[in-house]
């Protein structure tokens, strides 16, 4: 709906989400933590002190995203000319940044509660709430993009208001799926700095990691970003489609944290290994699967997003190459994910880190400054994500990380 705007709208809604990459890194301080503690705690049978964790993260997420709010508000149109936009873009981004910084609150508390009950095992009340809000969403975005209904036009900024409004709503719905009875999770009003602190010794491995990469792939963008508006629109719609076959990787990535860090709590850690060996087979399938539609209908899909000749041509390209790696990035997700998990953040910090920087970014670079076209750019991520993955597959198989202390 976005695409309908304008081009400059579409880059500028693209681009937040490079933002919202690195807020994501303060929230993944108390999220890994947190869900690798309290999927141990459930394992040994203690909800009560899972509980207690779950109310004090809850309150370090309120303070932690009040300060946010703050900083992103005031230095949104600052963000948007840092990455090179152009001033249709910026004007449009800082519109609707502004905005999203607003409701950071209810954005910071949905990512803690959706990650807590899917460590305790709870994904399908999660799957209903996420279905009612991605309709809530989509029906907002309707009403308030082009103002349907006696609302006003706002463009851009309806998009945004209509994000916040289905945000608050994950929020209530997990509040009162947590309060129910015979949930497995509860809000128990007491703070233990002890386990805060286990929560932070884990939880700060995996925020430098996501900070550096989330950096790196700022850095990416930008490069992206210097070739025009319709080369970054492009990508950015490209990541949209590509979204469908992360969905599974990403599911499935929780499934084996969830599975792995409670059967490594119960002290069943061969147990804990075939369930993430479970989960990345069937991460391969789907993930490999809709990577097949992509190489085959590229257009097709990318017709929902835009209309602009130009935008397409780019994104399809994308998706031609993207279409095959998806097999090795089921394997990033589904791997990295119970590594983390376990709470061998560590180790992950270090893959990706090295993996971005020396695969990525860096020959990235060289390319677009002699002068290679943005296909080539798309090509080296390929090749990136492929290493990465048999980086990870080859950690994954030597079982160390199951043993890790927190």
């Amino acid at each position: 709906m976005v695409g309908v705007i304008s081009t400059a709208a579409l880059a500028a809604v693209g681009l937040s989400m490079q933002f919202m990459m690195i807020i994501n890194v303060l929230m993944t301080l108390y999220v890994v933590g947190g869900n690798a503690l309290i999927s141990r705690f459930i394992g040994q049978g203690r909800k009560r002190r899972a509980s207690a964790l779950l109310y004090s993260l809850v309150i370090f997420a309120i303070i932690l995203s009040f300060f946010i709010s703050i900083a992103a508000y005031f230095g949104s149109s600052w963000m948007y000319e840092a990455m090179g936009s152009a001033p249709d873009v910026v004007e449009q981004g800082s519109m609707y940044f502004k905005i999203l910084a607003l409701g950071f609150v209810v954005i910071f508390i949905d990512n803690l509660l959706y990650n807590a009950l899917s460590a305790a095992g709870d994904t399908k009340s999660s799957l209903y709430i996420k279905l009612v809000s991605a309709g809530i969403n989509a029906g907002l975005n309707y009403v308030l993009i082009f103002g349907h209904f006696g609302f006003p036009k706002m463009g851009i900024e309806g998009a945004a208001y209509a994000t916040i409004i289905a945000y608050t709503f994950n929020v209530i719905a997990y509040y009162i799926l947590i309060k129910k009875m015979n949930s497995k999770l509860d809000f128990l009003p007491l703070i233990r700095v002890k386990d805060l602190i286990r929560v932070w010794h884990v939880g700060w491995g995996a925020a430098l990691d996501r900070g550096i990469s989330s950096m790196s792939f700022v850095i990416f963008v930008s490069i992206i970003t210097a070739y025009g508006t319709a080369e970054l629109a492009g990508y950015q719609v490209g990541l949209r489609v590509e979204g469908i076959a992360f969905m599974p990787g990403f599911g499935f990535a929780i499934a084996a944290m969830a599975l792995i860090g409670q059967n490594i709590g119960a002290n069943n850690h061969n147990k804990a290994y075939d369930f993430g060996i479970i989960s990345g087979r069937i991460a391969y399938v789907f993930m490999g699967s809709v990577g097949f539609i992509m190489i085959l209908i590229p257009e097709y899909l990318v017709g929902f997003f835009t209309k602009d000749s130009l935008t397409i041509a780019v994104a399809s390209k994308y998706l031609i190459l993207v279409g095959l790696a998806q097999i090795p990035l089921a394997i990033v997700f589904v791997y990295s994910s119970a590594i983390r998990g376990a709470g061998a953040t560590k180790t992950t910090l270090k893959v990706n880190v090295l993996s971005l920087w020396i695969l990525r970014v860096i020959p990235s670079y060289i390319a677009y400054e002699t002068g290679y076209g943005i296909v080539v750019i798309f090509m080296i991520m390929n090749i990136e994500t492929l290493i990465k993955g048999l980086v990870f597959w080859y950690i994954y198989t030597q079982k160390r990380w199951l043993y890790t202390k927190i």
